[in-house]
């Protein structure tokens, strides 16, 4: 019963990919309507031809490294529940140590240690695809410094957050999901606060931006907007990446605007203001913060679905999986599969509203700035720097994009310039 689950999980996952491949290399169509050609948001308009073939080349197999990347960690927590790892790191923690306080942290060394293994073959395919391309610029010792980083902060996550779960699951087996919620709330918000201070400067430098001239316009605009404002910071990315990018992240008075070093060396400061813009609506409308309590509720939900897809699989599979119950730690490789899967399913929701809320972000912008021309040629930057479609594949749409493709943002800009001259 075990190999044929096991084979018949691969044998899915395989067709999966497949389907994907197929989807991305043979049926989808990325091409423009022909009402569309020849305008602005064409990339026939503003890539020369080797660019148009890169783009298309690299955004495909992105897309399907994407789309095989997180049923594959499905995949793997499967499989490590199916064949006893879980038990067995479970053992290993047991025969470690006769100190219960220490053999949920050694259990979850033994389970990181074997996810980060697991995954980091289809991280590097991912990290030389963007070498390959030349959108990365970062050394292998420079990416692999970042995948330890990565790994250690998660670990120091998972310190805080397992115990506390698995003691909430044996105090209250049927409302541990609702205690658990409510505790994360001021966790979210506290690593909120924190993001821009403690954990972004273990991978970047940060610094106020140089530029003063600059800055002061940028700041204008904050003042405008009646944002409280006292400096922009800049990342130094070009040691990384060839991309462009901007953000507004922390809540509070840690929060931030950003603008990474490739955006401040590649666009005109007439380009910058119209992204910092873009950044200050996404402030004065709290995007933020109704991110935050959009995250909690679909937590929330996810959470209480997690207590109830764990409770059914573990009574009708918990002999093949080896998970005697709920409560039992080596349940979590469970957790964490359920709760890939509802993420994932969820993404599109999540997608779409993030999606409206940069539709909103980049109408405020034009309509500060007045610019559309610098607001257009920004937008064709952006998408020769990172090498992105114009117009995705649907499924690629739905799945991937938190932003408006550029045809859909280049096209309101362009419909913006012609009311602008009538």
């Amino acid at each position: 019963m075990v190999r044929k689950m096991g084979f018949y999980a691969v044998l899915a996952y395989v067709i999966y990919g497949l389907f994907f491949y197929w989807y991305l290399f043979h049926f989808a169509d990325s091409s423009l309507p022909f009402e569309y050609q020849g305008t602005k948001a064409d990339p026939a308009t503003f890539l020369n031809g080797r660019e148009l073939m890169l783009s298309e080349e690299y955004s495909k197999i992105r897309n399907l490294l994407f789309f095989l990347s997180t049923p594959f960690e499905w995949l793997f927590y499967f499989l490590i529940l199916l064949f006893g790892l879980s038990k067995a790191f479970k053992s290993w923690a047991e025969s470690s140590s006769k100190f219960k306080l220490l053999q949920t942290p050694i259990y979850l060394i033994w389970l990181s240690f074997f996810a980060f293994l697991a995954t980091l073959p289809l991280s590097y395919i991912s990290y030389t695809l963007s070498k390959t391309y030349n959108i990365s610029t970062q050394t292998f010792a420079s990416w692999m410094k970042e995948e330890l980083i990565d790994f250690w902060i998660n670990y120091g996550t998972l310190l805080i957050i397992v115990p506390v779960l698995y003691w909430l699951m044996k105090k209250s087996v049927k409302r541990w999901w609702l205690y658990a919620w409510i505790l994360s709330i001021p966790f979210t918000l506290f690593l909120m606060f924190l993001q821009p201070v403690i954990i972004d400067p273990l991978y970047n430098d940060f610094y106020p931006l140089k530029n003063k001239e600059l800055e002061t316009k940028i700041l204008a605009l904050a003042d405008k907007a009646q944002i409280p404002a006292e400096h922009v910071f800049e990342v130094n990315m070009s040691k990384e990446t060839n991309s462009l990018n901007a953000y507004v992240s922390g809540i509070g008075s840690n929060a931030r605007i950003v603008l990474w070093d490739t955006t401040l060396n590649k666009l005109s400061d007439d380009q910058i203001l119209f992204i910092m813009a873009h950044e200050i609506c996404h402030y004065v409308e709290k995007h933020i913060y109704i991110g935050i309590a959009l995250y909690l509720l679909f937590s929330l939900i996810g959470l209480y679905l997690t207590y109830r897809i764990m409770n059914w699989v573990i009574a009708r599979y918990g002999n093949e999986l080896k998970i005697p119950e709920v409560k039992d730690i080596r349940s979590l490789p469970l957790f964490f599969m359920i709760i890939s899967m509802l993420l994932f399913a969820s993404s599109p929701f999540s997608n779409l509203i993030s999606r409206y809320e940069e539709t909103r972000a980049d109408r405020y912008a034009i309509n500060m700035t007045q610019n559309p021309e610098a607001a257009i040629t920004s937008f064709q930057e952006l998408t020769r720097s990172g090498l992105s479609q114009v117009n995705p594949p649907l499924l690629v749409k739905i799945f991937r994009y938190s932003h408006p493709s550029m045809l859909e943002r280049i096209s309101m800009l362009e419909e913006y310039e012609v009311k602008q001259r009538k």
